[in-house]
């Protein structure tokens, strides 16, 4: 989708208790700094990052885990957090936090209840598991910010038939859940990807669905892109080669990467894209542009992404 003022949309997901008290208000501060908006979205109930071991069994999991250092990243603690120590309720306990970013003029969403529970399960769940997590993630959401969420990403790029019509029932008119289908080197495989509408059944939602157009950090670093290897000193230069053609573009960042380690990769990008002549900009604001546009209709489809272990859903294949 090509507009006159092409921009960056901004998707910050917060997955964990660390990464909202610690990544979410450096990433605040970050982008205020450099007059970029964002929607940060929230995971709002208990953090069992330390179940995501079970993934050890996936394909691909031991290659990812050696390219990105996640214990460096996500601490140790954290690691531990369902299996060796309680899971902290980040709802009850980062209400603050979360609110401080509203406060701040940035929009807020929900991301998900319990991240691993949803990102591990979702896929194959029945309609009543769906709408119980759903629910939940929806009340606390209301609790803390004192209003109907606006929208929704889903943990992991991962949903099924009911969440996406759960989305239409609480009256989300957008949310970014999928991805678009990217090469090896991180390039949009159909260059006209953009905003679409799910359709399901036959049905068409209401929704619209905004897929992360660009490769996440996580994806790309410890992989050979064009014939070099990325690493930290080069990622960012990696990913802006990307953006030279001018496009609206998804962007999904995590308050765990970019909000922490990942910071000075972040203010790398937010100076390439406003050189590149870019607006860093919320999902509220892109929604603005599209709302009136008719857009394309795809069905559920899921596909493998480079440098991500499992399947993902994606706006088309």
């Amino acid at each position: 989708m090509q507009t006159a003022l092409p921009s960056i949309t901004l998707k910050i997901d917060v997955d964990t208790y660390r990464g909202t008290r610690e990544g979410v208000p450096h990433l605040v501060r970050l982008l205020k700094k450099h007059n970029a908006n964002a929607t940060f979205l929230f995971s709002l109930g208990p953090d069992h990052t330390g179940w995501a071991l079970r993934r050890a069994f996936r394909p691909g999991f031991f290659k990812k885990v050696s390219r990105t250092s996640v214990v460096e990243h996500y601490g140790l603690k954290t690691l531990m957090y369902g299996v060796l120590l309680p899971a902290p309720d980040i709802g009850l306990k980062c209400a603050a936090e979360m609110r401080a970013v509203q406060d701040a003029g940035f929009e807020c969403g929900i991301h998900t209840w319990d991240h691993v529970l949803w990102q591990d399960n979702v896929r194959a769940a029945n309609v009543a598991w769906t709408q119980r997590q759903m629910l939940q993630s929806c009340e606390r959401f209301r609790t803390i910010f004192g209003q109907k969420p606006p929208t929704h990403g889903a943990a992991g790029w991962q949903m099924n038939q009911y969440a996406f019509e759960q989305l239409d029932a609480f009256g989300v008119a957008y949310a970014s859940d999928t991805r678009a289908m990217l090469s090896e080197s991180g390039a949009l495989i159909d260059p006209n990807t953009g905003p679409y509408k799910l359709q399901i059944s036959g049905k068409t939602l209401s929704c619209i669905q905004m897929p992360t157009t660009l490769p996440t950090l996580d994806e790309m670093l410890g992989r050979t892109i064009n014939g070099e290897v990325v690493t930290p000193a080069n990622i960012a230069d990696t990913l802006l080669q990307l953006t030279q053609s001018p496009r609206e573009h998804v962007y999904t960042l995590h308050a765990e990467l970019e909000g922490q380690k990942f910071a000075p990769i972040l203010e790398q990008l937010l100076l390439g894209w406003q050189a590149q002549g870019y607006d860093c900009i919320s999902m509220a604001q892109l929604h603005q542009k599209i709302k009136n546009l008719t857009l394309p209709t795809h069905p559920l489809s899921w596909a493998e992404l480079p440098g991500r272990s499992g399947q993902l859903m994606v706006s088309s294949v």
